[in-house]
C-alpha cells in the first residue's frame, strides 16, 4: 500500500466520525460539502474533518482507497457511508441521526 493510502487508512481509522470535504465545515467551499457538514453538526456529534483541497493527494488517492468517486465523503467507525446523496436521504430519515448516536464519543485523556 502506498504511503498516501495509509496516511488516509490512519485517518478512518483513528476518526470515529470522519468526513473528506472541501474547505471546512466553517468554510466550504462546494454546495455538496456544506450541506453534509451542515447535517453533521445538526446531529450534534463532535466530528473530524480533512479538507481535500489542501490535500491534492488524498483528493487523487481517496476514490482509490474508498471505491466512491466523489466529494464528500463520510466514513463513520471506519466504514463509508457515502456522499451527499445518502447522507442527505440518511439525514431525513433519521437514520444518520440514529447512526451517530451510537458512536462512543471518544475518551478524554
Amino acid at each position: 500500500m502506498s504511503d498516501i493510502l495509509e496516511s488516509i487508512q490512519q485517518q478512518v481509522e483513528n476518526n470515529s466520525i470522519l468526513i473528506y470535504m472541501k474547505g471546512s465545515p466553517e468554510q466550504p467551499q462546494c454546495g455538496f460539502s456544506s450541506q453534509s457538514s451542515q447535517m453533521l453538526m445538526a446531529c450534534g456529534k463532535p466530528f473530524a474533518y480533512i479538507d481535500i483541497l489542501s490535500n491534492p493527494e488524498i483528493r487523487a488517492n481517496l476514490p482509490k482507497f474508498s471505491d466512491w468517486p466523489t466529494f464528500p465523503q463520510l466514513f463513520v467507525q471506519g466504514e463509508l457511508v457515502g456522499g451527499c446523496d445518502i447522507i442527505t436521504e440518511m439525514y431525513e430519515s433519521g437514520e444518520l441521526q440514529t447512526l451517530l448516536d451510537d458512536v462512543p464519543l471518544p475518551d478524554a485523556d
